[in-house]
């Protein structure tokens, strides 16, 4: 037992330095940073709208009776598969008015994962065909890079923290990264959209 954790503490240490020099931590600092600008400015925006404007809860309750809920997941897993369009949280929102909360909710985190797996294999593809390659290198080169440098542990903060799950999975399948990876820091999809379930559920009436 002695033995394999002092084999264990090194790798960690190891695995922290490594992180600490490649710029990891700052990496995921200033995304949060300019994640949650947005994210408060959303919030604000929201609160302000629904108080001043129009009642959010009454324009959700006509969304859910105008539209089919296979409509909206519809427009939610296109969403998610093309670069996160449309903010998630509307939609978690939207999940609250309809008859079955968790159900739709747990539909949602589900059409996320498939759709971050759908970018994954687009990115795949994209390495056949040069114009398009090249296109996307050019404007994802940041995110390839950073993808090279750490892999599976951007996906697992693309899942879980407010950066593009989309990208970060298109980026894993330009560089050719491990489809089990995928698979499984993906998961983490499904604890974000517990927490913010969890969280707008309360905010919403």
């Amino acid at each position: 037992m002695n033995r394999k954790k002092i084999q264990k503490k090194p790798k960690i240490k190891l695995l922290h330095q490594y992180y600490s020099y490649t710029g990891f931590y700052k990496f995921i600092g200033n995304s949060l940073k300019k994640a949650l600008l947005p994210i408060a400015i959303f919030i604000v925006g929201l609160v302000l709208f629904n108080k001043f404007v129009f009642n959010i809860n009454d324009g959700l309750h006509t969304i859910t009776a105008t539209f089919a809920t296979y409509e909206v997941l519809a427009v939610f897993f296109v969403s998610e598969t093309i670069l996160g369009l449309i903010p998630p949280e509307i939609f978690i929102a939207w999940s609250k008015k309809t008859h079955d909360p968790i159900v739709n909710l747990m539909f949602l985190a589900t059409l996320s994962y498939i759709g971050g797996l759908v970018s994954y294999f687009i990115g795949k593809s994209i390495l056949k065909m040069e114009a398009v390659k090249n296109y996307f290198e050019n404007k994802m080169s940041k995110y390839l890079k950073n993808t090279s440098k750490w892999g599976g542990f951007l996906i697992a903060v693309g899942a879980l923290l407010p950066i593009p799950f989309s990208i970060t999975c298109l980026a894993g399948g330009m560089i050719k990264y491990p489809l089990k990876g995928v698979l499984f820091f993906g998961m983490l999809r499904f604890v974000r959209f517990a927490i913010y379930g969890v969280a707008i559920f309360k905010m919403v009436g």
